[in-house]
């Protein structure tokens, strides 16, 4: 992999995407959004004293779904389908390295949504009696997972159904992730696909680690461990440059 040339391709999408207003909004606004709603409504169930303590780790998945799978994973559709992919392709930067660029280029622009989260969430009555270090860790990792997924679609579907079928999982991973309401409240048959998806496994696993008095899920931290091997090695090996 050439460092140089995915250096240089970071530094162009971090220019891009601050450029592209849609994309922050979904990446900041809407999670913030769902945080500040769910805290003052006070609709939701749960064992936590405050519901802030519940919202602020699932929010803070629900980020990283948006940033790394539809943010990401529509900017790349449209690339592929305008043909900057191809020329792109003509470069000394290989696949892999363009994958790694953009992984990268999520990872700097969920920085700034972590700060933003924590901050209005410390503004809500939030407290940390848990491992922010490890709560960072599988942030990176679910990074890692919800990044192959979007890149995966982008680089095999058309631009206009990747764009529909991004959305569309994005709402079906909110209900179904564990973000706004606990996955005891869905049926129990809907429950057991959802422990199976990357959204809930993600959101229980940073719920554990950052509240204290629940046991770590191993259980959905080897779920978001699959995802996250086999949802990036899918993409590498499925992406195609041109529509």
């Amino acid at each position: 992999m050439n460092t140089r040339a995915v250096l240089a391709q970071t530094r162009a999408e971090l220019a891009l995407t601050l450029r592209r207003g849609e994309s922050l909004i979904v990446t900041l606004v809407i999670p913030l959004g769902i945080l500040v709603f769910f805290a003052k409504v006070d609709t939701i169930a749960t064992d936590y004293k405050d519901p802030v303590d519940f919202l602020v780790p699932g929010v803070l998945a629900l980020a990283v779904m948006s940033a790394a799978m539809v943010s990401l994973g529509i900017a790349t559709g449209f690339e592929r389908r305008y043909g900057v992919l191809k020329r792109l392709g003509s470069t000394p930067l290989s696949r892999s390295g363009l994958l790694v660029a953009k992984t990268v280029t999520i990872l700097l622009l969920e920085a700034v949504q972590a700060v933003a989260i924590i901050a209005v969430g410390a503004a809500l009555g939030w407290h940390v009696p848990g491992s922010v270090g490890a709560a960072l860790l599988l942030l990176l990792v679910g990074t890692v997972a919800f990044a192959g997924v979007g890149l995966l679609f982008a680089g095999t579907l058309r631009a206009e159904a990747n764009l529909a079928f991004a959305n569309g999982m994005f709402l079906v991973l909110l209900f179904l992730g564990g973000m706004a309401y606990p996955l005891s409240k869905l049926p129990g048959p809907l429950e057991a696909v959802a422990r199976l998806l990357p959204a809930a496994a993600l959101s229980e696993c940073v719920r554990g680690v950052l509240a204290s008095g629940h046991a770590f899920p191993v259980g959905s931290f080897v779920v978001l461990l699959v995802w996250a091997i086999a949802a990036p090695l899918a993409a590498v090996r499925c992406f195609r440059w041109e529509e």
